[in-house]
């Protein structure tokens, strides 16, 4: 498999739901993510790796999506205009979404021990004390367990 289809076949699903996302219409959706990766393709040398491709795909997408937009003239000045309005809360939501998602997958595959202390930090607004607490540890334990983890995700992040 070339590496054109490996991102075609990841990234399809991501691209697709975006764009339903964008439209409402699975027909403009299917074949706007088409079009995406039909251009992908001729634009895959200006690609710098400096985004995330999911980014750079979507904001293929986004420009695909808008010269549709256009081209289909049954839509007025004013509503195109607030279609691109709205759909900027969508792509940040979507991206906002999606930086979520790897986070919690880059969580998961910390040791036990930090995974909790991070996930009670997070998610229940725990303090360190009660952390530390609830685990059977010293609030400078959950405090150093946390920032440790929190070094090893951004750290991880800085090697994508």
């Amino acid at each position: 498999m070339n590496s054109i289809e490996a991102i075609y076949k990841k990234y399809y699903e991501i691209i697709f739901k975006y764009l339903m996302c964008l439209s409402k219409n699975k027909d403009i959706a299917e074949e706007i993510t088409q079009e995406t990766f039909y251009k992908m393709i001729s634009k895959i040398h200006t690609y710098k790796g400096d985004s995330k491709i999911t980014v750079w795909l979507c904001e293929i997408a986004k420009n695909s999506y808008y010269d549709y937009l256009r081209k289909n003239k049954h839509f007025s000045k004013e509503e195109l205009s607030e279609n691109i309005k709205s759909n900027v809360n969508i792509e940040n939501d979507f991206i906002q979404k999606e930086k979520i998602h790897d986070t919690y997958k880059k969580i998961n595959k910390l040791d036990e021990k930090t995974k909790r202390v991070i996930y009670l930090r997070l998610n229940s607004d725990l303090s360190f004390k009660e952390i530390g607490q609830l685990l059977g540890k010293t609030e400078t334990w959950a405090r150093v367990t946390f920032y440790r983890g929190k070094q090893k995700l951004k750290e991880d992040n800085s090697n994508e």
